[in-house]
């Protein structure tokens, strides 16, 4: 039972990394797309930039930990 537990939690893990992605792109291309935010459109550039290395931490982690999990309960 505790495996499981274990397994769950790496998977919501990787599931918040994911949506951290997920918004940091749409910030990026928010801020990209209006008119309104010229002087920070570095930062909107930034973020799609970063997007995508934050999604390759959590899928990196996840795989990690999943490796840990299967090298000492099984």
């Amino acid at each position: 039972m505790a495996i499981e537990r274990t397994r769950l939690a790496n998977e919501r893990t990787f599931l918040a990394y994911f949506r951290t992605a997920v918004v940091f792109l749409s910030a990026g291309f928010a801020i990209l797309e209006m008119a309104a935010l010229e002087e920070i459109r570095p930062l909107g550039w930034f973020l799609l930039f970063l997007s995508p290395v934050i999604l390759a931490v959590g899928a990196g982690r996840l795989v990690y930990i999943r490796r840990q999990i299967r090298k000492y309960y099984q």
